[in-house]
């Protein structure tokens, strides 16, 4: 059945009208969302289970997706995240011993829909110069005009909110109970490595919905906050800006990562601005100006901030940067024990060269 499926044709419709032609891969159906590339070289399951992809189509740069099967203990969160896939060889057969189960039995259990053999360096290419937009992929409709009907009707990325679809439903612990510190965590689209980060540096953490108000985590009496990744537009969410600045107005540690960085840009009056492109991959440059050492970093995120806000804030220190366009990476809150960066330290996948951020906050919480 799964060798059938990869030879129906598929379609793949830009919102510029741009039409590829391939093969269907995974469930057969029709799916819709933001277009973005990664240019990760492995990582696939890691990537399509990250919340912060939820509502995006992903393009994989990599030539061959599913060639090391699926592993059930490898995913960053309990189902796929992805809105579809685009890929060049989709490797129904795997060669990992220890792999559970190939790529299409995953997406056909999951209900996602994807579309093998394009050229996805012509699709990347184009992508990069037009910029980021919504997309349609189907392999039961190949009506070009009905594929436009259903696609106008898909909203931009720009003004979603969309943490709330990913986040816990209910609070749940993390890690050890008799650890010697414990953080409340926003779980605005965490992904499991960041928890695993904090359990292997004895943090206990409890996790709460993303709507959750500082009065009800304040309750548990956490020594500090963790603010997470997630995704959607952070200028979409003014329930989360008005919980970050109620923890900044007490003296207890504050980290956020990617959403949660660009939170906490926006409780201290720092715009945040929908990217051309964004950043997805494994070896994005950023160099930590207050340390003066550069770390290659994991990163998949189409909202930043503002420089030219921060430059005119009395409140707000630069504290990363981005060593190929020179986007914001990271800052610091004066007056505060509040930091947080736009990359991903907890990798998974990607280098470990940012995993003593986890440190510098494990020993902020410690004091």
């Amino acid at each position: 059945m799964s060798t059938l499926y990869t030879k129906l044709p598929a379609i793949l419709l830009l919102k510029d009208g741009t039409v590829f032609y391939g093969k269907a891969a995974g469930k057969i159906g029709t799916t819709t969302g933001e277009i973005c590339f990664n240019t990760g070289m492995t990582g696939y399951q890691e990537v399509f289970t990250d919340p912060s992809y939820y509502g995006q189509i992903m393009v994989t740069t990599n030539a061959h997706i599913g060639n090391y099967g699926i592993k059930n203990d490898e995913s960053e969160s309990e189902t796929i995240k992805i809105a579809g896939l685009v890929c060049k060889n989709f490797s129904i057969p795997y060669s990992r011993k220890q792999g559970d189960k190939s790529v299409q039995d995953y997406f056909q259990d999951e209900n996602i829909v994807g579309i093998s053999d394009i050229d996805t360096r012509q699709l990347v290419r184009h992508i990069r110069d037009k910029g980021a937009m919504n997309a349609i992929i189907s392999s039961e409709i190949l009506d070009i005009e009905i594929l436009k009907t259903q696609l106008n009707l898909v909203p931009s990325m720009d003004g979603l909110e969309l943490s709330s679809k990913v986040s816990t439903p209910k609070a749940y612990y993390y890690g050890k109970p008799d650890a010697s510190v414990k953080i409340a965590v926003l779980d605005l689209g965490i992904k499991r490595n960041i928890l695993r980060n904090f359990d292997n540096r004895g943090v206990y953490a409890k996790v709460f919905p993303a709507t959750t108000t500082y009065q009800e985590m304040e309750k548990w009496q956490p020594d500090g906050y963790f603010i997470s990744n997630g995704p959607g537009d952070p200028s979409a969410m003014p329930y989360a800006v008005a919980t970050v600045k109620e923890i900044l107005q007490y003296d207890k540690p504050l980290f956020g990562i990617c959403l949660g960085h660009q939170l906490l840009a926006l409780a201290n009056g720092i715009g945040t601005v929908k990217m051309f492109n964004g950043h997805r991959g494994l070896n994005h440059p950023v160099k930590n100006i207050i340390k003066d050492h550069c770390e290659v970093t994991s990163q998949n995120h189409g909202f930043g901030v503002i420089a030219a806000d921060i430059h005119a804030s009395d409140k707000v220190e630069i504290t990363h940067i981005n060593l190929n366009d020179k986007s914001i990476e990271g800052i610091r809150i004066k007056g505060k024990k509040a930091f947080s960066v736009q990359y991903h330290p907890e990798s998974s996948p990607g280098p470990h060269d940012s995993r003593y951020l986890f440190d510098d906050f494990v020993e902020m919480l410690k004091k």
